[in-house]
């Protein structure tokens, strides 16, 4: 039987040496989907939450738990004094699962509980794996779970809401630090407060950070605990909903942070030794600890683990109605070395025996999943290694990302502004760098995520400030230092925003150029939570330079969301002069004129065109945002040839230094 060449090899010659790889793969998942489906459909095997976990019936309570390796486990709580008694004992069903009924009056809501799980010759405190909600004590820091059964359910308003269909403009957020508070900020503060802002400026699409609960908050999230338990540290389950709700009801979609990759290796409150073993969940020895991280790495192979994610998945899907996922770690995933301190610099790296198959099977089908739960759902891989088919759709033999990140994008920004002086950027280089990306993959762009925020890096607008951040931030204080940090930070974002390859990526604050970094309360801070937070009030002081950035950005993402920018798949190089540092390039209708000299602004400086005219749609050099008001964006812009009419057109501009320009074609004049 000869097999059929997919699309992803059709459109790559260089990836036909590694056909048969790329074919296995396509089989291997396909296979394993069979073995664990069989004739019914992944839909329906990722349902594990369903019959895992605490759940009433009408016939009482049910609780169902996979420990293969234990040999006795009791319910224990405040119900029975945290007692092992027989009433409370599980029984083996078989294949390792466990079971106990209870009366419907044995359990209530708010009851505390948690596994006395027994193996060979030890035992320990459990909390349950498909616990849907874990609080922790306040005083004694003691994670437990609590049952969640309110009375009233609750009832979704926006039910028409399917998810979005135009191209995602991310802002990226962490619900505790979304406050100006020097606290742990909740789910309802964010749906009140941020919400509005969020949507006032433009974007569609909130991606929230550390939702699964994580026992350390200053690991972001990314060290999960309780994969199927929502985090109780902002608010109730209800709270959650709640906040998704009223984002639908505003035309938001809402992903999460999904980490799948590794997880914490507590042992109370985690999935460390569950049952007793280090290998109920995770790889033995040494392939079973990401050396980097300090977390236990997922067992793939094994169908229980599979079971367990995908119906985590589907879970956060379902009950939250989560718009899709930002997967996490996925280079570490992808390659038994995790990817670390390699460079990939051939297609010999992604096809060898250091990629796990098991892996990339468990990522097919988990986008294959996700758009039979969710059909219009994102799903978005952080991957830095830029393996070719991880954003390919699966029909065309790619493992089915939407999107991978464009995470060599801020790397190159970093590298750019510590090593490079002003008058040694390139701007073909730049534009390079922002538009290189296979052309059967789309990518979120980004100037700077939360990546760059936290304590150790520093965000952009840090590293072209620095300390004159503190002194010199005063509309009535002039600093050259400002300036030239405040007109980059807008180029930097106009260019990246607008050179993306299907959507792109703020992290919360950032867009007004928050001062300082991210540092979460810990024993070398004195538990503070100075840094934790987003001060909102500096973005909207009109005596502080701040909201210049702020009104900028909210412009800029209007502008790309009202004429469906991102829709447009080519973008076009119109010149790109070296010495002058002048680039330009077009995008559907629009053009963008970009004068990186640092002292040079340039008067009739022809951009080589088409015949036709033009209106200024936005201006990083306009007073509004801290620009001169050095061009005149009220009237129209005429191209204008060199000799005859059929002869080269040239849009005659002033290009003052260190700006940016948009124009938008507004008319075709007829050449006759």
């Amino acid at each position: 039987m000869v097999k059929k060449t997919p699309k992803l090899i059709q459109d790559d010659i260089w990836l036909q040496p590694y056909s048969n790889v790329i074919l296995n793969r396509i089989e291997a998942a396909l296979k394993k989907e069979k073995e664990l489906a069989g004739s019914s459909s992944l839909y329906e095997f990722a349902s594990g939450h369903l019959y895992f976990g605490l759940h009433k019936t009408a016939g009482g309570w049910v609780m169902r738990e996979w420990a293969p390796h234990a040999t006795f486990i009791y319910l224990t709580g405040t119900f029975n004094n945290w007692e092992e008694q027989k009433k409370y004992a599980f029984e083996p069903v078989g294949n390792g699962v466990w079971e106990l009924h209870l009366d419907e009056n044995e359990l209530h809501h708010g009851d505390l509980y948690a596994l006395s799980m027994h193996w060979a010759l030890d035992y320990g405190k459990r909390i349950p794996a498909w616990a849907n909600y874990v609080v922790q004590d306040p005083e004694t820091h003691i994670f437990n779970a609590q049952v969640w059964r309110p009375e009233k359910i609750y009832t979704w308003k926006n039910n028409e809401f399917n998810g979005i269909t135009e191209p995602p403009l991310i802002y990226e957020a962490h619900i505790g630090m979304a406050g100006e508070e020097e606290q742990v900020h909740t789910y309802d503060e964010f749906r009140k407060n941020m919400l509005p802002r969020i949507k006032a400026n433009g974007y569609n699409t909130v991606q929230l950070m550390a939702i699964p609960e994580h026992p350390y908050y200053g690991s972001f999230g990314y060290h999960v605990s309780s994969f199927f338990a929502p985090s109780s540290r902002f608010g109730t389950p209800d709270d959650l909903k709640r906040l998704i709700d009223d984002a639908h009801g505003m035309g938001l979609a809402v992903i999460m942070d999904i980490v799948h990759s590794h997880a914490v290796k507590n042992e109370v409150e985690g999935l460390g030794k569950y049952d007793g073993t280090r290998y109920q969940f995770f790889h033995e020895g040494g392939k079973g600890e990401h050396p980097a991280w300090d977390s236990y790495c997922f067992n793939y192979g094994k169908n229980e683990v599979l079971h367990f994610l995908l119906s985590n998945i589907k879970f956060w899907l379902e009950e939250y109605r989560f718009d899709g996922f930002r997967f996490d770690g996925v280079t570490s995933m992808l390659y038994f070395d995790h990817g670390l301190e390699k460079a990939f610099t051939s297609y010999n790296d992604y096809f060898n025996e250091n990629v796990d198959g098991e892996a990339t099977t468990f990522l097919t089908l988990a986008n294959k999943l996700m758009k039979q739960v969710k059909v219009h759902s994102i799903s978005i891989a952080e991957d830095m290694s830029g393996m070719p088919g991880l954003a390919v759709p699966l029909e065309h033999g790619g493992i089915g990302f939407d999107y991978r990140m464009a995470m060599g994008v801020p790397d190159y920004w970093i590298k750019l502004i510590k090593e490079k002086d002003d008058n040694d950027w390139e701007v073909g280089d730049i534009f390079h760098q922002l538009t290189s990306k296979r052309l059967d993959e789309k990518v979120v762009s980004y100037a700077e995520s939360h990546d760059q925020a936290l304590v150790g890096d520093k965000t952009i607008i840090f590293r072209l400030i620095d300390k004159e951040m503190y002194f010199s931030m005063r509309k009535d204080q002039p600093n050259l230092i400002v300036d030239r940090g405040i007109a980059l930070h807008k180029m930097i974002r106009l260019i990246t925003a607008t050179t993306a390859g299907g959507a792109y990526l703020n992290f919360m604050g950032n867009e007004f150029g928050h001062p300082e970094w991210i540092d979460f309360p810990r024993e070398g801070n004195g538990w503070s939570y100075k840094y934790c937070r987003r001060i909102w009030s500096i973005s909207e002081n009109s005596d502080l330079k701040y909201h210049w950035l702020y009104d900028f950005d909210r412009e800029m993402i209007q502008i790309m969301r009202e004429h469906k920018l991102l829709t447009i798949p080519s973008v076009d190089l119109v010149m790109g002069n070296k010495p002058d540092k002048v680039l330009a390039y077009h995008r559907g209708l629009f053009l963008f004129v970009f004068n990186f000299n640092p002292t040079q602004s340039f008067t009739d400086y022809g951009i080589p065109l088409g015949p036709g005219k033009y209106q200024v749609v936005l201006n990083t050099d306009s007073g509004r945002f801290g620009g001169h008001d050095h061009v005149d964006e009220d009237i129209p812009y005429y191209t204008l040839p060199s000799s005859g009419l059929t002869s080269q057109h040239f849009l005659k501009l002033y290009l003052p230094a260190r700006t940016a320009l948009v124009f938008k074609k507004i008319d075709f004049p007829k050449v006759k």
